[in-house]
């Protein structure tokens, strides 16, 4: 330690200017954490230490809050594990290539679609086996797909996904460079609007986010509809329905547009 250091620290003044920014310091925090939380109307806390909890922003059981309130609507059972995650063998693709027979009618002998019905080949497994789980148990509403996963157990629908994840996706020939719209690159932040591309982006995809590049507009747009509406509702703590309710249609009508167009 320098002579100047230990000079500085022995200095009357240095030490009363120490004391005082330390003082204010813990008087601050006091307030802030201890009293302030107890004057907030209708609050009740055991102590002062739940109220430095609640003021800290750690979640907090008030007396008679101990029950979770459970949606009156079946809501996605989907949980993200490894095996969700691991990569698929070349037995599970060609059983899913089987299974995909009766899936052709609407999503194409090859995964791409020509009746405004979502196109699968190339989509994330991921989200394929969600949507497939959510259609299975009811989180995702649907009179067509209903029956039609009605007897697929796990592993089918595991298999479904390996394989349609395995086809290539759509050709970009007719694709023209557009510039993507605010809605998409930027957002809304003053609406707490996201840009698309923070969950559907291709280098920043948020596990159970769909693949939206070359989706039919039609799809698109009534699929953005519907989480505004609130009629779909499997997305995970809600935050398509959060995202589509602040879009005004002009924002969904460009984003499903700009989304069909890409490759």
């Amino acid at each position: 330690m320098s002579t100047k250091w230990i000079a500085a620290v022995r200095d009357r003044w240095f030490a009363v200017s120490v004391s005082i920014t330390a003082g204010l310091a813990i008087a601050g925090a006091v307030v802030g954490f201890a009293w302030l939380p107890f004057e907030q109307p209708g609050q009740q806390f055991h102590g002062v230490w739940d109220a430095i909890c609640s003021a800290a922003g750690l979640i907090r059981i008030l007396p008679g809050h101990e029950q979770v309130i459970q949606a009156d609507y079946p809501i996605t059972q989907f949980e993200v594990t490894s095996r969700v995650l691991r990569r698929a063998s070349a037995d599970s693709i060609g059983r899913g290539a089987t299974l995909a027979l009766r899936c052709t009618m609407c999503h194409g002998a090859r995964g791409l679609s020509q009746a405004n019905t979502p196109n699968l080949a190339g989509q994330y497994p991921v989200t394929i086996y969600k949507e497939l789980l959510d259609f299975k148990t009811g989180a995702r509403a649907s009179a067509v797909m209903a029956p039609l996963v009605a007897d697929l157990n796990d592993t089918d629908m595991r298999d479904l996904a390996a394989y349609y994840a395995y086809l290539p996706r759509e050709s970009a020939d007719h694709v023209g460079g557009n510039e993507p719209p605010r809605i998409v690159s930027n957002g809304a932040p003053m609406r707490s609007i996201a840009p698309c591309g923070a969950c559907h982006g291709e280098l920043a995809s948020k596990v159970g986010a769909a693949w939206l590049e070359g989706q039919p507009v039609v799809y698109l747009r009534a699929q953005l509809a519907a989480f505004a509406s609130g009629v779909r509702r499997n997305d995970i703590n809600e935050q398509m329905r959060n995202v589509a309710r602040g879009m005004t249609p002009e924002e969904i009508d460009a984003a499903s547009r700009f989304y069909a167009g890409q490759p």
